[in-house]
C-alpha cells in the first residue's frame, strides 16, 4: 500500500444533481480530481517542483449513484511515480443518512509534476520522488 494517501470529502448539494436525480457525473470527475491533486501535492512536498496537473484520467467507473444529501468520501492513494508522472487511484464512497457507506466511483489518473518556467509558463520537472 501507498505510504501516500489523501482523503477527502463532499455533500451532495441540489445544484450536483442530474435531470434523472442522481449525482452528475461531471461533478464527480472534479471531486476525484480534487482528491488526486490533494495526494499529489503531499507527495510533492520538499521537491522542486511547484505543483502537479492532469495529464489524463485513464478510467473513471460508476458503480453505484449518488444522491441528493449524500457525503461522497474520497481516499486518493500514489500508485507509482515516473520521472515527472505520478499514477493515482482514487476510490468514492457515498454516504446517505440512512445508508450504508458504498462504493461509487473507482477513477485512475496520471499527474505531470511542474515547475514555473522563465517565461511564466508551468513546463514539465523531474519531481525525485519514489514509491516504496
Amino acid at each position: 500500500m501507498s505510504q501516500y494517501l489523501a482523503k477527502y470529502s463532499q455533500f451532495v448539494m441540489p445544484d450536483h444533481i442530474n435531470v434523472v436525480g442522481t449525482l452528475f457525473g461531471g461533478q464527480m470527475i472534479a471531486w476525484v480530481d480534487l482528491a488526486a491533486a490533494k495526494v499529489a501535492h503531499r507527495f510533492l512536498k520538499g521537491s522542486q517542483a511547484d505543483g502537479a496537473v492532469t495529464r489524463t484520467i485513464e478510467q473513471v467507473e460508476f458503480k453505484e449513484p449518488v444522491y441528493l444529501g449524500d457525503w461522497v468520501n474520497f481516499t486518493a492513494a500514489i500508485v507509482s511515480a515516473g520521472t515527472t508522472s505520478i499514477h493515482i487511484e482514487v476510490k468514492a464512497y457515498a454516504e446517505g443518512g440512512k445508508t450504508d457507506p458504498r462504493l461509487a466511483c473507482v477513477a485512475s489518473l496520471v499527474m505531470v509534476s511542474v515547475k514555473k518556467g522563465e517565461k511564466g509558463n508551468y513546463i514539465k520537472h523531474p519531481h525525485g520522488k519514489t514509491i516504496q
